[in-house]
């Protein structure tokens, strides 16, 4: 199975790549606008919480681009 789901990776540019990007942005800023709670949560979070998950999440492919 992981062998199919790199055939069809590759066949991916960086124009899709930015797309699902895009999508998911789009997605979660929906759902943060039509549900109240959502929003109420994300505001009451600390900003740096945030900001550390988006480190966190991007160590790996920043050290794999860059560094490997």
């Amino acid at each position: 199975m992981k062998k199919e789901l790199n055939k069809k990776i590759k066949k991916m540019d960086i124009f899709d790549i930015g797309l699902i990007k895009l999508a998911v942005a789009s997605g979660v800023l929906f759902l943060v606008t039509i549900w109240p709670a959502a929003m109420n949560w994300v505001i009451s979070v600390n900003p740096w919480y945030f900001f550390a998950a988006f480190v966190i999440f991007a160590i790996r492919p920043v050290y794999r681009y860059w560094i490997e």
